[in-house]
């Protein structure tokens, strides 16, 4: 994945994202997006620190 984007246009549009999610869900459906959310951002960090921690591994093995 390319990750070479402007990062005012990403926090623009992850924050356009947001408003347009929210205007559209209840309280309830929000909040239960957010939990959601927040999961699958720990999920994914997780993966990520895994990752990393093998791949130095690897690298230290060789």
């Amino acid at each position: 994945m390319d990750c070479c984007c402007d990062p005012l246009t990403l926090t623009t549009s992850i924050n356009t994202l947001a408003v347009a999610l929210a205007e559209n869900l209840s309280e309830e459906e929000l909040l239960l997006l957010a939990a959601i959310l927040e999961q699958m951002n720990r999920t994914l960090i997780t993966i990520a620190a895994q990752r990393d921690l093998c791949a130095n591994l690897r690298k230290s093995k060789t």
